[in-house]
C-alpha cells in the first residue's frame, strides 16, 4: 500500500500515513466542503493496513476544529481502530493539543469517552 500525504489548507487538515512507520497523522481544521471526499482514502487505507499488518498502527492528531461531516469520518476511523483493538491489535490514538486551548482538550475527551483503545491526551507547550 502507498502512503498519504495531503497538503494542509485553512479548511483542510494535513494528512500523513506512513505504511511503513505504521503511523497516520492529521494536522489542522477540518471543514472541508466534501468530507466524505476527503477522508474515504484515509479509511480505506486504514482498513488495508488492519487487514493486512499485525504490526502497530498509531494514530496522531492535532486537530484544531472538526465540522460534524468531519466528526463523523473522524468517528469512523476510530471504530475501524477500536475494532482491531478488541481483536487485540496494537493500536492506539494520541491527540496533542495545545495548552491553553481548552476547548481541544475537551473534544479529544469527548472522542475518548466512546473508545477502550490507547487514547492518549497530550497537552504542548
Amino acid at each position: 500500500m502507498q502512503d498519504l500525504n495531503v497538503a494542509g489548507t485553512d479548511s483542510i487538515p494535513s494528512i500523513q500515513a506512513s505504511w511503513a512507520s505504521g503511523r497516520l497523522e492529521m494536522k489542522g481544521d477540518s471543514y472541508p466542503e466534501n468530507a466524505f471526499e476527503l477522508y474515504q482514502p484515509v479509511i480505506d487505507w486504514i482498513e488495508v493496513f488492519l487487514k493486512t499488518e499485525n504490526r502497530p498502527l498509531l494514530m496522531q492528531l492535532q486537530l484544531l476544529y472538526l465540522n460534524t461531516s468531519s466528526i463523523r469520518a473522524m468517528m469512523d476511523m476510530l471504530d475501524l481502530l477500536e475494532d482491531a483493538h478488541k481483536q487485540g491489535k496494537p493500536v492506539g490514538v494520541t491527540w496533542l493539543y495545545e495548552r491553553d486551548n481548552e476547548r481541544v482538550a475537551e473534544l479529544a475527551e469527548e472522542f475518548r469517552e466512546d473508545y477502550t483503545l490507547r487514547f492518549d491526551i497530550v497537552p504542548q507547550e
